[in-house]
């Protein structure tokens, strides 16, 4: 996106963008107060939270699958928030670019890292638990801690390995005495770019929500089934009550940041590309920059799904606010509700 100034009205100076088509003057002051201030309360909720996290993690021995997926989900997070600051001040100082190109390059390519990286570990996180809930006997015997490292080491290889051509698009331009760090590319090779991030787009964020949802359609039908026996005690409500938790968290973290940016980035590129009415691209554009922060945003919502899906982590969170004595108490298992209850019987020989 290219800013200038253009005079309209009683010779005043409007900042308007000019975002495909030259004859399109945009006002995008909004994005000047609306970027700054949203990226400041992901960096610090975010640094704060999957910092926490990443401690608490690293406390916690021996670690499962699911802990060893939350790990690196937490990591993408925190390393994604790190460079926040650079942009927080880009757009405060009126998307003026003072880093250079390879520090351009690197965020821009921190933030989709980020993006698809978070898809695949809550893919990781879902396909981990539909098993322990569909197929336990598998999940006992077969799924192990070793598994959930390899399968985290490939998801970091294959984001690196599509995200290699952004490092080539993204790059910087001049706009008068400003440098600008566009987060797509320079307007010659434009199309190249929707082609490349399209195919990104499908691989890297459309099969993994197909896989989410037929994973927990496949859960919902088996957690709704009536239980008998061993299945009916607290113990198994509880995970089945983990198990929803989990569903909601990461249907949530998808409706909110997931789901509304690649919609709305589509409209985007795609209006761009067909060269659509200026003010329905001025819409496009307008609903399109409210949505990127709401990607940002993941960093924040993730940690939620560490407290409510993992029982070690909460134990472990409780027990450093609180003290170990108390959370000890509070953390032991429950009885069966098909177990006896043998301590009336014992009080009762007592008294006699």
């Amino acid at each position: 996106m290219e800013a200038v100034w253009n005079l309209s009205g009683l010779n005043q100076a409007v900042p308007t963008t000019s975002i495909f088509n030259s004859s399109c003057r945009f006002d995008e002051e909004f994005k000047y107060i609306l970027l700054p201030v949203s990226y400041s309360v992901v960096f610090v909720c975010g640094f704060v939270l999957n910092a926490a996290a990443l401690w608490l993690f690293a406390r916690m021995r021996p670690w499962n699958p699911s802990t060893v997926f939350m790990f690196h989900l937490a990591l993408s997070d925190f390393l994604y928030v790190l460079s926040l600051p650079t942009l927080i001040y880009y757009y405060a100082n009126r998307s003026h670019w003072v880093f250079g190109v390879a520090t351009c390059k690197a965020v821009r390519f921190l933030f989709y890292a980020n993006l698809y990286c978070s898809i695949l570990f809550l893919t990781c996180i879902s396909v981990n638990r539909y098993v322990g809930i569909c197929h336990p006997i598998q999940a006992l015997t077969r799924v192990k801690p070793r598994h959930a490292h390899m399968a985290c080491g490939a998801v970091w290889a294959v984001v690196s390995a599509c995200l290699v051509p952004n490092l080539v698009f993204v790059t910087t331009s001049k706009r008068d005495n400003d440098t600008l760090c566009h987060d797509t590319t320079s307007l010659d090779s434009f199309r190249q770019y929707v082609n490349y991030s399209s195919v990104v787009m499908v691989l890297l964020f459309g099969v993994p929500f197909l896989v989410i949802v037929v994973c927990y359609f496949l859960m919902a039908r088996t957690l709704c089934r009536p239980r008998r026996g061993l299945s009916s005690t607290r113990q198994a409500a509880a995970s089945r009550q983990k198990s929803i938790k989990l569903i909601v968290v990461v249907l949530v973290v998808f409706a909110v940041s997931f789901v509304p940016f690649h919609i709305t980035r589509t409209l985007y590129y795609a209006a761009r590309v067909l060269d659509v009415p200026c003010e329905t691209l001025d819409v496009i554009n307008f609903t399109y920059k409210i949505t990127r922060p709401l990607a940002s945003l993941n960093s924040c919502l993730d940690p939620i799904l560490y407290f409510l899906a993992g029982d070690h982590y909460r134990s472990k969170l409780m027990s450093v606010l609180f003290g170990n004595s108390r959370v000890t108490s509070s953390q032991m298992p429950e009885e069966p509700l098909n177990q006896p209850r043998k301590d009336n019987n014992i009080s009762l020989a007592n008294k006699n």
